[in-house]
Protein backbone atom coordinates (compact mmCIF):
# COMPACT_ATOMS: atom_id res chain seq x y z
CA UNK A 1 0.00 0.00 0.00
CA UNK A 2 1.05 3.46 -1.31
CA UNK A 3 1.75 5.22 2.16
CA UNK A 4 1.90 9.06 0.55
CA UNK A 5 -1.71 8.13 0.32
CA UNK A 6 -2.03 7.02 3.80
CA UNK A 7 -1.17 10.09 6.19
CA UNK A 8 -2.04 7.91 9.27
CA UNK A 9 0.61 5.61 8.66
CA UNK A 10 3.26 6.90 11.10
CA UNK A 11 7.12 5.70 11.04
CA UNK A 12 6.65 2.81 13.74
CA UNK A 13 3.20 1.89 12.14
CA UNK A 14 3.26 -2.25 12.45
CA UNK A 15 2.84 -2.47 8.76
CA UNK A 16 6.62 -1.88 8.81
CA UNK A 17 7.38 -4.54 10.46
CA UNK A 18 4.92 -7.01 9.59
CA UNK A 19 5.74 -9.77 7.17
CA UNK A 20 4.24 -9.53 3.63
CA UNK A 21 3.89 -11.22 0.67
CA UNK A 22 6.95 -10.36 -1.26
CA UNK A 23 8.62 -9.31 2.21
CA UNK A 24 8.54 -12.37 3.71
CA UNK A 25 10.13 -11.56 7.08
CA UNK A 26 9.01 -14.48 8.24
CA UNK A 27 10.59 -17.10 6.34
CA UNK A 28 12.88 -19.07 7.67
CA UNK A 29 15.98 -18.72 5.57
CA UNK A 30 15.18 -14.89 5.47
CA UNK A 31 15.49 -15.26 9.44
CA UNK A 32 18.52 -17.25 8.99
CA UNK A 33 20.34 -14.68 6.98
CA UNK A 34 19.51 -11.64 9.06
CA UNK A 35 20.72 -13.45 12.10
CA UNK A 36 23.79 -14.72 10.62
CA UNK A 37 25.05 -11.29 9.20
CA UNK A 38 23.83 -9.54 12.04
CA UNK A 39 25.59 -11.98 14.77
CA UNK A 40 27.45 -10.22 17.99
CA UNK A 41 26.12 -6.88 16.33
CA UNK A 42 23.74 -5.50 19.47
CA UNK A 43 23.47 -2.22 18.21
CA UNK A 44 20.30 -1.50 15.51
CA UNK A 45 21.77 0.82 13.31
CA UNK A 46 24.68 -1.43 13.38
CA UNK A 47 22.73 -4.37 12.79
CA UNK A 48 21.06 -2.31 9.18
CA UNK A 49 23.92 -1.49 7.81
CA UNK A 50 25.76 -4.84 8.47
CA UNK A 51 22.36 -5.98 6.72
CA UNK A 52 22.70 -3.51 3.74
CA UNK A 53 26.50 -4.56 2.94
CA UNK A 54 25.26 -8.26 2.98
CA UNK A 55 22.45 -7.97 0.79
CA UNK A 56 24.70 -5.31 -1.71
CA UNK A 57 27.67 -7.52 -2.46
CA UNK A 58 26.30 -11.08 -1.52
CA UNK A 59 24.33 -10.69 -4.57
CA UNK A 60 25.53 -9.87 -8.03
CA UNK A 61 23.54 -7.44 -10.00
CA UNK A 62 21.63 -8.89 -13.00
CA UNK A 63 19.01 -7.45 -15.03
CA UNK A 64 19.14 -9.96 -17.54
CA UNK A 65 16.77 -12.46 -15.61
CA UNK A 66 13.69 -10.40 -14.62
CA UNK A 67 11.20 -12.84 -12.79
CA UNK A 68 8.23 -10.68 -12.13
CA UNK A 69 6.15 -13.71 -11.23
CA UNK A 70 4.49 -13.88 -7.35
CA UNK A 71 6.85 -16.79 -6.23
CA UNK A 72 9.94 -15.12 -8.03
CA UNK A 73 9.28 -11.80 -6.28
CA UNK A 74 9.74 -12.93 -2.84
CA UNK A 75 12.32 -11.85 -1.23
CA UNK A 76 13.08 -15.17 0.54
CA UNK A 77 13.72 -16.91 -3.23
CA UNK A 78 16.73 -14.41 -3.89
CA UNK A 79 18.42 -16.87 -0.92
CA UNK A 80 17.87 -19.50 -3.74
CA UNK A 81 20.42 -17.85 -5.92
CA UNK A 82 23.06 -15.20 -6.11
CA UNK A 83 21.99 -13.16 -8.50
CA UNK A 84 19.02 -10.36 -8.30
CA UNK A 85 18.26 -7.21 -9.44
CA UNK A 86 17.04 -4.09 -7.72
CA UNK A 87 13.67 -5.01 -6.49
CA UNK A 88 14.85 -8.47 -5.42
CA UNK A 89 17.48 -7.09 -3.65
CA UNK A 90 15.70 -3.87 -1.69
CA UNK A 91 12.84 -6.25 -0.92
CA UNK A 92 15.61 -9.04 1.32
CA UNK A 93 16.89 -5.88 2.37
CA UNK A 94 13.62 -4.74 4.00
CA UNK A 95 12.71 -8.53 4.75
CA UNK A 96 15.92 -8.63 6.94
CA UNK A 97 15.28 -5.71 8.52
CA UNK A 98 11.92 -6.75 10.04
CA UNK A 99 13.42 -10.13 10.95
CA UNK A 100 15.91 -7.96 13.29
CA UNK A 101 12.33 -5.57 14.23
CA UNK A 102 13.91 -2.75 12.23
CA UNK A 103 10.84 -0.67 10.12
CA UNK A 104 11.42 -0.97 6.82
CA UNK A 105 9.36 0.07 3.41
CA UNK A 106 10.40 -0.18 -0.34
CA UNK A 107 9.93 2.64 -2.61
CA UNK A 108 10.45 2.72 -6.32
CA UNK A 109 11.36 4.88 -9.16
CA UNK A 110 12.27 5.57 -13.00
CA UNK A 111 15.59 6.17 -13.46
CA UNK A 112 17.61 7.26 -16.56
CA UNK A 113 20.71 5.46 -17.22
CA UNK A 114 23.24 7.67 -19.33
CA UNK A 115 25.97 5.02 -19.51
CA UNK A 116 24.12 2.26 -20.49
CA UNK A 117 25.22 -1.45 -21.65
CA UNK A 118 24.00 -1.35 -25.06
CA UNK A 119 22.56 -4.63 -25.55
CA UNK A 120 20.43 -4.20 -22.61
CA UNK A 121 19.25 -0.63 -23.59
CA UNK A 122 18.10 -2.27 -26.77
CA UNK A 123 16.05 -4.89 -25.36
CA UNK A 124 14.56 -2.50 -23.32
CA UNK A 125 14.04 0.03 -26.47
CA UNK A 126 14.92 3.16 -23.60
CA UNK A 127 17.38 4.08 -21.40
CA UNK A 128 14.94 4.51 -18.60
CA UNK A 129 14.91 1.98 -15.91
CA UNK A 130 11.05 1.45 -15.12
CA UNK A 131 10.11 0.75 -11.47
CA UNK A 132 13.81 0.69 -9.81
CA UNK A 133 13.68 -0.26 -6.42
CA UNK A 134 15.47 0.66 -2.96
CA UNK A 135 14.80 -0.11 0.61
CA UNK A 136 14.24 2.87 3.36
CA UNK A 137 14.96 1.92 7.00
CA UNK A 138 13.76 3.55 10.22
CA UNK A 139 17.12 4.11 12.04
CA UNK A 140 17.83 6.53 14.53
CA UNK A 141 14.19 8.19 14.82
CA UNK A 142 14.15 8.64 10.69
CA UNK A 143 13.71 7.07 7.57
CA UNK A 144 16.97 6.56 5.64
CA UNK A 145 17.07 5.81 1.76
CA UNK A 146 19.36 2.58 1.28
CA UNK A 147 20.19 1.26 -2.44
CA UNK A 148 21.40 -2.24 -2.17
CA UNK A 149 21.71 -2.91 -5.98
CA UNK A 150 25.38 -2.79 -7.40
CA UNK A 151 27.25 -4.79 -5.66
CA UNK A 152 30.68 -3.63 -5.31
CA UNK A 153 32.53 -5.40 -7.74
CA UNK A 154 30.21 -4.36 -10.74
CA UNK A 155 30.98 -0.60 -9.37
CA UNK A 156 34.68 -1.07 -10.18
CA UNK A 157 33.62 -2.73 -13.64
CA UNK A 158 31.65 0.75 -14.91
CA UNK A 159 33.80 2.42 -13.34
CA UNK A 160 31.67 4.69 -10.55
CA UNK A 161 32.11 4.62 -6.57
CA UNK A 162 29.67 1.63 -4.56
CA UNK A 163 26.97 3.66 -2.88
CA UNK A 164 28.04 3.10 0.71
CA UNK A 165 25.56 3.95 3.19
CA UNK A 166 25.89 4.83 6.92
CA UNK A 167 22.51 4.86 8.26
CA UNK A 168 22.31 8.50 8.92
CA UNK A 169 22.47 9.88 5.06
CA UNK A 170 20.35 8.68 2.24
CA UNK A 171 22.44 6.31 -0.12
CA UNK A 172 21.35 6.67 -3.74
CA UNK A 173 21.95 5.86 -7.40
CA UNK A 174 25.38 7.07 -8.72
CA UNK A 175 24.44 10.34 -10.06
CA UNK A 176 28.10 11.12 -11.41
CA UNK A 177 31.22 8.05 -12.81
CA UNK A 178 34.60 8.36 -12.26
CA UNK A 179 34.79 10.59 -15.16
CA UNK A 180 32.45 13.27 -13.27
CA UNK A 181 30.17 11.76 -16.40
CA UNK A 182 26.13 11.89 -15.60
CA UNK A 183 25.38 8.59 -14.61
CA UNK A 184 22.03 8.11 -13.54
CA UNK A 185 19.20 10.64 -13.43
CA UNK A 186 16.04 10.19 -11.03
CA UNK A 187 13.03 11.16 -13.48
CA UNK A 188 9.55 9.95 -11.17
CA UNK A 189 8.49 8.87 -8.29
CA UNK A 190 5.80 6.44 -6.66
CA UNK A 191 6.41 6.29 -3.89
CA UNK A 192 7.09 4.15 -0.64
CA UNK A 193 5.10 1.15 0.06
CA UNK A 194 4.99 -1.72 2.65
CA UNK A 195 5.25 -4.39 0.25
CA UNK A 196 5.98 -4.53 -3.42
CA UNK A 197 2.61 -2.95 -5.69
CA UNK A 198 3.14 -6.38 -8.41
CA UNK A 199 -0.30 -4.93 -9.74
CA UNK A 200 1.21 -1.60 -10.41
CA UNK A 201 4.57 -2.48 -11.53
CA UNK A 202 3.08 -5.01 -14.17
CA UNK A 203 1.06 -2.17 -15.20
CA UNK A 204 4.42 -0.09 -15.31
CA UNK A 205 5.82 -2.49 -17.36
CA UNK A 206 3.05 -2.80 -20.09
CA UNK A 207 2.99 0.74 -20.69
CA UNK A 208 7.02 1.38 -20.71
CA UNK A 209 7.95 -2.29 -22.37
CA UNK A 210 5.29 -3.33 -24.28
CA UNK A 211 7.20 -5.73 -26.00
CA UNK A 212 8.72 -7.27 -23.19
CA UNK A 213 5.24 -8.48 -22.11
CA UNK A 214 4.38 -9.29 -25.98
CA UNK A 215 7.68 -11.90 -26.22
CA UNK A 216 6.53 -13.24 -22.86
CA UNK A 217 2.93 -13.76 -24.05
CA UNK A 218 3.99 -15.55 -27.71
CA UNK A 219 6.79 -17.83 -25.75
CA UNK A 220 9.35 -15.82 -27.32
CA UNK A 221 13.00 -16.50 -25.90
CA UNK A 222 15.53 -13.90 -25.73
CA UNK A 223 19.28 -13.02 -23.93
CA UNK A 224 17.00 -11.19 -21.45
CA UNK A 225 14.67 -13.58 -19.69
CA UNK A 226 11.58 -11.90 -18.78
CA UNK A 227 8.59 -13.53 -16.83
CA UNK A 228 5.68 -12.51 -15.30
Amino acid sequence: MNDTAMTQNTPTDPVYLRPGTYVDSEHPAVQAFAERHTEGITDTKEQAIALYYAVRDGFRYDPYDLNMTEEGLKASDLLTRDHGYCIEKAALLAATARAKGIPSRLGFANVRNHIGVDKFVQALGSDVLVFHGYTELWVDGHWSKATPAFNKELCVKFNVAPLEWNGNEDSMFQEFNGEGEQYMEYLHWYGTFADIPRDLLLQELRKHYPHLIEAHDKGEVSFLNFRY
